[in-house]
């Protein structure tokens, strides 16, 4: 794993969004000088250690993987945790793979932070990004601007709230469960002004689609989404990928992560249907390793395992 590519995961704005949430969060630095986020997560089912996008290490580093390893089950242990949950920045390898088993951990029953995705390098120029485009995507594109689509962005609690709103709606309507308002609010405190809400309007005013962008580092993330009924007919979730792209450009941002898509060959993935839309803006599909457990209390652990493997294959992830 290059460690540059990190994303928002294992930062300090998270761990801050996760506290201001209610989540207990530990934080240790490793030898390398990275910090390790890690999140106590208070299931119905039972306490476990969360551990989004990280350790931040180098994967082929015996010492600093033994040395990870150690700080993330010392923890564990001081939060009576059942197990932790890691799914590390590392491209799903069978090599890779061995390492985590080497290390006692099995692949987790359910996912863990947009394992599959697209990655947009924006160091493209514009024509190239348009270019790397399907070329329906592309006709889209320039459509909205054709229909005369505008995007606005802002941050505002009031901005926040609308989006709640449309979400909840977009939410009953293609049977997902959406963040809640506190979380919603939690990362616009954390994140501040790199938490932007896009709009896609009519011309005459009418909201079409929206995106929640976070940015960290070199990589923002298309977060999530909302849209109304106008979006069936009018390009609206494309004109924001668009003005998106372009804006994270301006600011000097290399990457642009799509957060999430289906696995390869998984027809009836709930992510089906939005893979086809981000793969065809162009990016580089990267998947990586798997959400991975380390158990510490077999007993403890066994009713989750059930009951979320039961959950996983209910809900077509």
């Amino acid at each position: 794993m290059k460690l540059e590519d990190k994303n928002f995961l294992q930062s300090k704005v998270w761990a801050k969004t996760n506290k201001l949430i209610g989540h207990k969060v530990v934080e240790e630095k490793l030898d390398n000088r990275n910090n390790l986020i890690m999140i106590v997560k208070c299931a119905k089912r039972g306490r476990y250690l969360e551990i989004p996008g990280g350790p931040l290490i180098d994967w082929q580093n015996k010492s600093e993987i033994k040395e990870a390893r150690a700080l993330m089950w010392q923890a564990a242990k001081r939060h009576n945790a059942a197990f932790i949950r890691f799914r590390p920045q590392l491209l799903d390898t069978p090599d890779n793979r061995t390492i985590l088993a080497n290390i006692g951990a099995k692949k987790s029953p359910m996912h863990l932070a947009a394992e599959h995705t697209v990655i947009i390098d924006l160091t493209k120029s514009e024509d190239e990004l348009l270019a790397n485009m399907r070329r329906q995507t592309r006709y889209e594109v320039r459509r909205a601007g054709k229909l005369g689509i505008k995007v606005e962005s802002g941050n505002s609690e009031e901005l926040f709230d609308e989006f709640h709103r449309v979400q909840v709606i977009t939410a009953e309507r293609q049977h997902f469960v959406p963040p809640d308002k506190k979380t919603l609010l939690a990362e616009k405190e954390a994140f501040g002004d790199n938490a932007r809400i896009y709009v896609a309007k009519t011309e005459d005013g009418q909201p079409i689609a929206y995106g929640l962008i976070l940015v960290s580092g070199a990589e923002g993330e298309y977060y999530e989404a909302a849209s109304t009924e106008l979006n069936h007919k009018l390009p609206g979730a494309y004109a924001i990928q668009w003005q998106v792209m372009k804006d994270l450009k301006e600011k000097g941002i290399k990457r642009y992560n799509l957060w999430g898509i289906a696995p390869p060959n998984q027809p009836h993935h709930r992510y089906a249907g939005v893979t086809t839309f981000k793969t065809g803006f162009g990016g580089e599909i990267v998947t990586y390793v798997p959400a991975h457990d380390i158990i510490l209390s077999k007993l403890r652990y066994a009713p989750d395992f059930v009951i979320e493997s039961l959950r996983k294959k209910r809900r077509h992830l």
